[in-house]
């Protein structure tokens, strides 16, 4: 009795820790071009031998998008009241012109995302499991990791946000959704579809990390009550918490070096590091070193 007990307490307290780590995870990865859903699938794994789960993913990139809003919030708020000011109805109706950048700003990020949306609630089963193959992943970070270095050494970055429309913003859309498999990479995929349509990197990203910001929300208050509250979730409450505010932190301050970053580096280091990654996870699991599905 007295050596389960320890057992048991010894596991909980492996669990904050592991939440701590993947949180950290999660707040380096989130904003970089390489996947965090890949990398939080991958260490949760060599941690504890088993997959922290989608719920945990989307929980803890709440955090990481409150570092979004806080880093964009001047932005944030001009695109609400100049949207707000341009609709034919409410208090706020007809103070703005249509044509407002802002404006139409909030058009684009509400297009956008309705990709992830639909293919998110059409698809979840996929995501919770089938998705979640490391070689499915490994594919994923090699494969979009060459598109995203094309991308950056032919495109013309020439565009800046004032001229994104409803084509591109479409395009960008179906670009974030297809980080519903982990390996893409949402800031990743967004940002390649971004270089190929000529904008520049700092458009792409600033575009991308806007966009992000209702569909990873609502992901993750979906998942904190559907999955989160549950028994039997990968990750209890608590440590999924924790490490939601831990990505936060981190996440903050990493978008403030990514943001300079781009400005005058390519994306060259994040193809690299992408490419061995990959290499890396099919050795892991050839090894059997890390499981190729998802174990809860």
């Amino acid at each position: 009795m007295q050596n389960s007990c320890v057992a048991a307490l010894r596991l909980g307290i492996m669990s904050w820790i592991e939440a701590i780590i993947l949180g950290l995870v999660q707040g380096l990865t989130e904003f970089l071009p390489i996947s965090s859903s890949a990398h939080l699938r991958i260490v949760g794994d060599l941690l504890g031998g088993r997959d922290p789960g989608a719920a945990f993913t989307a929980i803890t990139q709440i955090g990481t998008e409150a570092a979004v809003v806080l880093y964009f919030r001047h932005k944030i708020w001009a695109v609400i009241k100049a949207w707000a000011g341009a609709l034919p109805i409410g208090p706020w109706k007809n103070t703005v012109p249509k044509s407002d950048p802002d404006a139409r700003m909030g058009w684009y990020v509400i297009f956008g995302s309705i990709p992830i949306v639909v293919l998110g609630v059409l698809l979840e089963s996929w995501i919770d499991t089938n998705f979640r193959h490391l070689y499915i992943t490994a594919a994923m970070l090699a494969g979009f990791g060459i598109l995203m270095g094309v991308a950056d050494r032919f495109s013309k970055r020439t565009k800046e946000l004032e001229e994104l429309n409803p084509r591109d913003a479409a395009i960008f859309g179906f670009a974030q959704a297809l980080a519903l498999v982990p390996g893409v990479s949402r800031s990743g995929g967004t940002i390649t579809a971004g270089l190929f349509m000529g904008y520049s990197r700092k458009a792409a990203a600033d575009y991308s990390f806007l966009l992000a910001i209702p569909a990873v929300m609502g992901s993750g208050f979906y998942k904190l009550f559907k999955d989160g509250l549950s028994e039997d979730a990968a990750v209890g409450l608590g440590p999924t918490l924790l490490a939601t505010v831990v990505a936060f932190v981190v996440a903050y301050f990493i978008i403030v070096w990514f943001l300079k970053l781009i400005q005058t580096h390519s994306f060259m280091p994040f193809v690299i590091y992408r490419v061995a990654l990959a290499v890396l996870v099919v050795i892991l699991v050839a090894a059997g070193a890390i499981h190729a599905y998802p174990v809860g």
